[in-house]
């Protein structure tokens, strides 16, 4: 009697089985492309168009003379930027602009949200009034100040009347004015570092504080050697954001200077701005806007590089 084998011989594959795998990994291949590609021309038409056309538009002499037949004029407008002394006086004072109200964003912020974190009693009503100047429209909110800000019948000038100080010409000296408009800002903008701060506070763990309280160590102690270097993460980016974001804030001084056309007011953004849509240069406009981007583009870079704020903290 012959013996039988045991031995199981494996299943062919037929061409059916092997077209329907083949097709599923063809589908598998191409699914991520067909998620990414609506976001990938949503890129390319809002914002990569927007800036090739508008170092296309900085080399041209677009005014509203020659709106329809600009000529191609090269780097003019470039040279006459870098050769006009009024934008390193304007570029000195956009740095003061934005370093005085980055740091009293963060300043303000992390402070509040230093004392928003402890126990306290109606802290969700104190949480939401401290939002509302980041809440409240930025157009509405700059004409409130603008009145707040009014020589004569301001709530500032009336305050510093009571207290016997004499009122202070915020909107028509230039000095003044600057630094109404800082004012303005810092208020507009510290609660956007507030709430950064908070939710960055609320990822701590809490044993790191525990145990340097068993380690007698003093609150400024702890402030320097746990608080500050685990929100590192978090502050530095958005000190990166916040300073582009100052950088070009247009509407503060726009408003504020409305009445007042001296050049000592204004910041680089805001001679875009005036050069652009009061002036109808729009060829320097643009190349003025270049000249922001890139300084801004080197700014950031170098920022987070510097400040290694993308490494992780454990």
């Amino acid at each position: 009697m012959s013996a039988v084998s045991t031995k199981t011989s494996k299943p062919t594959k037929t061409p059916r089985i092997d077209n329907i795998r083949n097709r599923n990994l063809a589908i598998k291949w191409w699914t991520p492309y067909m998620f990414i590609i609506p976001a990938i021309l949503i890129v390319l038409l809002m914002v990569i168009y927007p800036l090739v056309f508008g170092v296309r538009l900085s080399l041209t002499n677009m005014n509203l003379r020659n709106f329809l037949n600009p000529k191609i004029i090269g780097l003019d407008n470039y040279i006459e930027i870098f050769t006009d002394p009024e934008f390193y006086i304007t570029f000195g004072r956009t740095i003061l602009w934005t370093f005085a109200n980055v740091s009293m964003h963060v300043v303000i912020g992390l402070w509040l949200a230093t004392l928003i974190n402890r126990k306290l009693m109606g802290k969700s009503l104190i949480r939401v009034l401290l939002i509302l100047p980041w809440a409240m429209p930025e157009y509405i909110a700059v004409l409130t100040w603008f009145g707040l800000f009014n020589y004569q019948y301001g709530a500032i000038n009336i305050l510093l009347r009571a207290i016997g100080l004499s009122a202070l010409p915020w909107l028509s000296n230039p000095n003044f004015l600057f630094s109404a408009a800082i004012i303005t800002n810092v208020w507009l903008g510290f609660p956007f570092m507030m709430m950064v701060s908070l939710g960055g506070l609320q990822s701590i763990p809490t044993e790191l504080y525990e145990a340097a309280d068993i380690d007698g160590a003093s609150s400024w102690q702890k402030f320097k050697n746990i608080t500050l270097p685990m929100l590192k993460p978090v502050l530095v980016p958005a000190a990166t954001l916040g300073a582009v974001w100052t950088f070009n804030k247009l509407n503060v001084i726009y408003i504020l200077a409305k009445n007042s056309s001296d050049s000592r007011v204004h910041i680089l953004v805001t001679k875009v701005y005036r050069a652009g849509f009061d002036y109808y240069r729009y060829g320097y406009a643009a190349a003025f806007s270049v000249v922001i981007f890139l300084i801004l583009a080197l700014f950031a870079s170098s920022f987070i590089k510097a400040m290694k704020g993308t490494e992780e903290v454990y």
